[in-house]
């Protein structure tokens, strides 16, 4: 660290901070509480011709200048668009002198008179210009490419004003949320909110984030689904309820998973697995029509996929039997043959655990679809309605597309008694997946009667991975979770931090 710099400046450029000086030393502030309020940039760009001649006001973030003596060049750029801003000495008497201390990536407000350069380049030719915001850093020359990936996630306030595809991509996000919104809410869905800090977690099998409320001296955990609290709402005779929200996993990072991760669920009274299902191909096909235009093409890694309904149907244990010949789904000694033979862990696992393994491991991959997977076995779906005619299996369906699982539904287990015993049974192999206690509140209130329901789940990031055609989770959600650069301090066992 250099002498006069302090940790708040370190890593910052001397020259920025020297000009930064000399605004404040002539008077000026370099981050004012207002600036000259301008309107976008794509409405000037809009019908430009017709404006040419027009004193406008646009705010926005400097590119690199260009400097040509008594000229200066530099794109202007705002959320809606960039134009190129043209700064003349003869137009710029009293700021010239001063230029210099407006640069690249400053946060600016510009008036000026709409016209086009001696090539027919859109120009706003400058007559004010107003310091909005001091830049103390300069934005990257080269932030594109493979071997820049992790900063961009780290420092994606850079990323998005550096890279347009980047900003599309997140607008794109928002109008997906937006129209699974309307699609539900057409419906006559309602939208509400539960939980995020539970007594006991639930509605999947995932281990949870564990924390301590102080005054109830309590454990809670942020929750893993919203689903038991959105079905006591049905109870409720709500009817037909869904949630977007924050779910929380404590579980790896990969280009599918963030352990913080957004969750629509919906509920709906009177209905079964069969009914969500073609509400799912609603779904996608209000979503066709909204975010792709009507054409349900999607490229997802390098292959192409129609997403136009109706999707292709298959059974688990008929794509089970299809991968594993003469391996039964039930017969644990047969799974875990087969479990070695893939390579598998299967110490201390599950029987069902393990064979669910097995079906993940040699069929998941082969799902191109989009399809349906129904009729789960019941000891992986403790939550859903038995088959009649086959008591092994549920009415429950999972929707793939390129071999990744973007939604799960079921028929909703609405028996109190099965469901108690359902959950005493997830008790006898308890591991860091399973609540460590039955949730008896639950059970009563399916006591006081649910009726039939169908029951979703879909992952929005998943959702958006698909829609906009992006590999890895990271590339649709904002901020990421990453790995601390800097040495995290340890906590101690009240969970105050040690230095």
């Amino acid at each position: 660290m250099q002498k006069g710099q302090s940790a708040v400046t370190d890593g910052i450029a001397n020259d920025r901070l020297e000009k930064l000086q000399a605004v404040r030393a002539a008077g000026q502030d370099p981050f004012p509480a207002r600036v000259p309020r301008g309107q976008p940039v794509a409405s000037v760009l809009t019908d430009f011709d017709a404006r040419t001649g027009q004193t406008v006001t646009l705010c926005g973030r400097l590119g690199q200048i260009r400097d040509f003596g008594k000229l200066r060049f530099a794109h202007l750029q705002d959320r809606s668009g960039s134009i190129q801003v043209g700064f003349q000495r003869e137009r710029l008497a009293a700021f010239w002198p001063d230029r210099k201390r407006i640069e690249g990536n400053d946060l600016v407000s510009v008036t000026g008179e709409l016209g086009t350069t001696q090539k027919g380049e859109p120009t706003l030719w400058a007559t004010d210009v107003v310091l909005a915001s001091k830049a103390l850093r300069p934005a990257p020359e080269k932030w594109h490419g493979l071997t820049d990936t992790e900063q961009r996630y780290r420092m994606r306030y850079v990323d998005l004003f550096a890279n347009g595809a980047v900003r599309d991509s997140f607008v794109r996000r928002s109008h997906i949320v937006r129209e699974v919104r309307a699609y539900f809410d057409s419906l006559d869905y309602l939208e509400v909110e539960t939980p995020i800090l539970q007594p006991i977690f639930g509605g999947a099998a995932a281990r949870p984030f564990r924390t301590h409320h102080n005054a109830l001296g309590m454990e809670l955990f942020l929750r893993i689904a919203p689903e038991l609290y959105l079905k006591r709402l049905i109870v409720g005779g709500m009817e037909r309820v869904y949630e977007i929200g924050r779910v929380f996993r404590n579980e790896g990072v990969s280009t599918r998973h963030n352990p913080e991760f957004t969750m629509l669920e919906s509920y709906e009274a009177w209905a079964d697995y069969r009914d969500i299902m073609a509400r799912v191909e609603g779904l996608f096909a209000h979503l066709t029509a909204k975010v792709l235009a009507g054409d349900g093409k999607v490229t997802f890694r390098e292959r192409q996929y129609d997403l136009a309904p109706p999707f292709q149907k298959a059974r688990y244990l008929d794509l089970f039997a299809q991968q594993n010949p003469s391996v039964d789904w039930f017969d644990h000694g047969a799974v875990t043959r087969r479990a070695r033979e893939l390579g598998l862990e299967t110490k201390d696992k599950a029987p069902h655990t393990l064979a669910n393994d097995v079906f993940e491991a040699t069929v998941e991959d082969t799902l191109q679809g989009p399809i349906f997977v129904y009729d789960y076995p019941v000891a992986i779906s403790p939550l859903a309605k038995r088959l009649a005619e086959d008591p092994r299996v549920t009415e429950r369906f999972e929707l793939f597309v390129a071999g990744m699982e973007l939604g799960n539904a079921f028929s909703e287990l609405n028996d109190p008694i099965d469901q108690q015993q359902r959950f005493e049974a997830q008790l006898l192999h308890k591991d860091d997946e399973t609540p460590g206690e039955v949730d008896l509140d639950y059970v009563t209130a399916l006591e006081f009667g649910m009726p039939p329901a169908g029951g979703l789940g879909i992952g929005i990031d998943r959702l958006c991975m698909l829609l906009s055609g992006s590999a890895s989770i990271r590339d649709v959600v904002l901020f990421p979770l990453l790995r601390r650069l800097d040495a995290a301090p340890a906590a101690d066992a009240d969970g105050a931090t040690q230095p």
